[in-house]
Formats: C-alpha cells, structure tokens, sequence
C-alpha cells in the first residue's frame, strides 16, 4: 500500500516500522470546547476507513487519538459558560463519544487526554532542554529554539528565514527569538495548572501530540494523520520536538497523512458566518451513511463542498448500497459475478493512496449488478455477502434500517396508478402511497383476485418498484441503475 506522505512530497510504501509489530496509527483529536462539526467527523472517518482495511487485510493496527482538554480556547469558553474547564471538557467529550458511536467510527485503542499526560509530557520537556534545544524563562514559560534546528520547516517544505521575514509576531520580551514556540505556559490567575520544574504551568499546545505519541506508539511509528489545517505549526513542531527529545533525527512518524477541509456552499466553515455544521445537525438532516459516502466520494487529500444537493445525492446513493445488500433471494440458480475481481479491483483501488472514490466506484458497479441478476431472476446472495462486507467491514456503512425513499418515481406517476385502478388513497409522499398499494393489493389477493394483484405488481415494476412476496407478506425495493 502506498500513501501520500506530505514529509516526502511523494508517495510512501508503508512499512513496519518493526517487524512483527503492530502499525502504529496517531491522529490528532478534538479540542473540546464546543460542540463538534462535521469537519472533524470527516476527517475522522479517513482514518477509520484506512484502520479498517488494514485490519481487513489482516495487519494489526495500535490505533491512538488524542483530546485536548486543555487550551487557550477551552479556558476562554468555559468563562463564558461560567464553568470550570475540565468540566465543558468532560461535557462536550461525552456529547462527542456519543457521536463518534452514532457516525460509525472506530474506537481508538487508546484515547488520551493532555490532562492525564502532564507527567510524561514534563518528562520530553525535560529532555528537549537538556539537549539544547529549549529554555525557561524567569517567568515560568519554556520555550523550543527554532533556529537550533536546521531541518526546521521539513513537513511544510517552508525555510526558518521565510517564516522570520513573514512572521508577524511581535518580540516577546522573555524570547530569544519571535519564531520560538511555547512548551510549558506559566500558570495564570483562574486557570488550570500543574506542578513542574519551571513552577506551576500547563502543556503548550503542540508538546502534548508528541509525548502521547511517543508514550503510546514508541519513538518510532508508522503514519500519523490530521487535517491540512496542521501541518503548520502544529505538525511541524511536533516532529521538532520528538526530534528534539531523542536528539537525533528522522525518527517519530514515517508517513504523514493531510485530509482536505470542508466547505459549506463554496465557504469556509465559521461561526462568525453562521454556516458551521455541528455533527448531531448533520446526523438529524441526513444519515451516517449518507455523511460517510460524501466523505468517501472524495479523495482524502481533496477539500469537500458541502451542499444540500450533494448530500441529497449521498443520501440516495447509501440508500441504493442498503437496497442492493437487502434484496430477498428465492431464486436457485446462483448468479455468475466474478466477485474475485471485485476485490481485486476494490483493493487496487484502497492500495493506491486510499482511493476510496475508486473503491465506492467498484461497489456501484456491483450494485448494478447484482440488480440487473436479480431482475434476471438468478440468486445474487454471495454478491450481496461481498458487497456487505466490502461496505460495512472495510467502509464503515452500517446499511441497516435503509428507507426506500430512493426511488425514481413521482407523486404524478403514482396519482395516475392509483387513478386508473379507481383507489381511494391519498397521494401525498412517494413512501406512504407504495406502501398503501402494496396493502392494498394484499387485500386482493386474500380475496383470491389473482389478476388484480398482478395487474399492480407488474405496473409498480414499470415504475422500478419490485415486490416481494414470502410468508412474512410482501415487501417493495427500488431497482436504480
């Protein structure tokens, strides 16, 4: 499997980093101060569609993802909530847990918070500084030497003396130098703090990503994933400082993964625009699989545009994975689908640098075919096993409870059926007249009126509606190609 490693500029075979072992995966988490948003669950689920093919093809994966659960930001919104911060922190983690599970998301193996790590993040602070490569100050703050390291810029592909000319920051009176980065922060009036050799303080922000990687994933991992958004500073000062701390280089992760952003409408994200899509209103509009398909829809690397229009059509395209996985089979003779080369072509696709839009595009073609067999009147159940596995095992769908709004039939078409069987039903939703067709053609054939209940069978099948008789009644499915 090959990824793109933004450390490179290329593509990475990936590789154990020791043998034997397991990948060790890092993706940084949520800053939890606030609800969260549909761009953290899309980035989110990139990496819960890499773990789950790793695991589909049988690597072992040690799976870490962070919160931050304390930050300038958290201390500010948890003023103005009149809350302690651990307490929003605690508040909005369980809010999102409870997301993640509704979206489909992985459990990380580990789950770390910065304030449970403050002993092991001292300890790389410690060793930063003994190699040079820090300094405290008389104030209690500690900071890394930017300039002490000449591969500095190494992930962003940026030189320390671009970033000085560019920087905008003003010379802190206890700095050496403007581009040198926070490690340990004074403690202030009213907020969190901790002990440490420099006197009561908490972690910087970037400090923390690389003492829980260390201590979860040793000094050496495999890939480390995260939004665009990182690379700067944050990504980069974390290789900095795991660099500074074993005081050697190239060590830390080996492929650096970067999803794309999301947009809404064409526009970033922001509150102060008022567009922000918080994950709970993205579950209560759409589906989970509905959001995984848009996300998956894309390359990882690429940005997504979040419109109505395009979940409308992520909507109908789960839903039409979900009716192709549930079709009834009663038929004895076994379709002939090569089901061997759709895994074929479904992991060439995922090898090639997660190419989930590839890979989707494989499943479609199985869904058309699989209909188009069933249509035949053959049995495509090893099909469908293959589809679900490939969907819900490797893609993360769950395809269960999947509506039959999908269909390409309008209240027109339906007004006219019921017209001319001369039917008192009410035409106001697609849904709620099939259903009232299929009663009402049950009711005929309890009466034995055999020709009616065929006549209505086979004219909702020129609408692309099939039915499907069994002891259990009959149940209807929208056949889209």
């Amino acid at each position: 499997m090959k990824l793109s490693n933004t450390l490179t500029g290329s593509k990475s075979s990936l590789k154990l980093v020791h043998d034997k072992s397991a990948i060790g995966i890092y993706v940084c988490g949520v800053t939890p101060y606030d609800s969260a948003h549909v761009g953290h669950a899309m980035s989110l689920m990139v990496y819960d569609v890499l773990i789950r093919y790793l695991r589909w093809r049988d690597y072992e994966v040690n799976f870490v993802s962070n919160y931050t659960d304390v930050d300038d930001k958290l201390i500010d919104r948890a003023r103005e909530l009149s809350l302690e911060p651990l307490e929003l922190a605690d508040r909005n983690i369980q809010e999102w847990e409870e997301e993640q599970q509704a979206l489909g998301l992985l459990i990380p193996d580990v789950r770390p918070r910065v304030t449970q790590e403050i002993e092991s993040i001292i300890e790389m602070i410690k060793e930063i500084i003994d190699h040079g490569l820090a300094y405290s100050t008389d104030n209690g703050d500690v900071y890394y030497r930017v300039r002490s390291n000449s591969d500095y810029g190494k992930l962003s592909h940026r030189r320390i003396d671009d970033l000085r000319s560019s920087s905008r920051l003003e010379m802190e009176t206890l700095k050496e130098d403007p581009l040198d980065f926070a490690l340990w922060k004074a403690a202030k009036p009213s907020e969190p703090s901790w002990h440490s050799p420099w006197g009561a303080g908490r972690p910087g922000w970037h400090i923390e990503c690389s003492a829980m990687a260390r201590r979860y994933l040793g000094e050496r991992f495999e890939i480390h994933g995260g939004g665009l958004d990182l690379i700067f500073p944050h990504h980069e000062n974390e290789i900095a400082q795991a660099e500074g701390a074993a005081n050697k280089p190239d060590v830390f992760a080996q492929i650096w993964m970067h999803n794309g952003m999301v947009q809404r409408d064409g526009e970033k994200m922001s509150k102060s625009v008022g567009n922000v899509v918080t994950v709970q209103e993205a579950l209560d509009q759409w589906s989970s699989d509905a959001i995984r398909l848009f996300v998956l829809s894309s390359h990882y690397r690429s940005g997504r545009n979040l419109t109505d229009d395009a979940m409308h059509a992520a909507v109908l395209g789960a839903e039409r994975l979900g009716n192709a996985v549930n079709l009834r089979n009663r038929r004895v003779a076994q379709s002939e689908i090569d089901c061997a080369l759709v895994v074929e072509r479904f992991t060439a696709a995922m090898d090639d640098d997660l190419s989930t839009p590839q890979a989707v595009a494989v499943l479609f073609d199985l869904v058309k075919e699989i209909n188009r067999k069933h249509d035949q009147g053959l049995n495509v159940s090893e099909a469908q096993l293959l589809l679900k596995e490939l969907s819900c095992t490797v893609l993360g769908f769950s395809l269960e409870n999947v509506p039959n709004s999908s269909v390409e039939v309008s209240l027109v078409q339906l007004q006219k059926l019921v017209d001319d069987f001369g039917l008192s039903i009410n035409v106001s939703s697609v849904n709620q007249t099939i259903d009232a067709l299929v009663e009402y053609r049950e009711s005929t054939r309890k009466d034995k009126n055999f020709a009616l209940a065929d006549s209505i069978r086979d004219e909702l099948l020129g609408l692309r509606i099939a039915l499907d008789d069994s002891a259990d009644g009959t149940t209807w499915t929208a056949l889209i190609h």
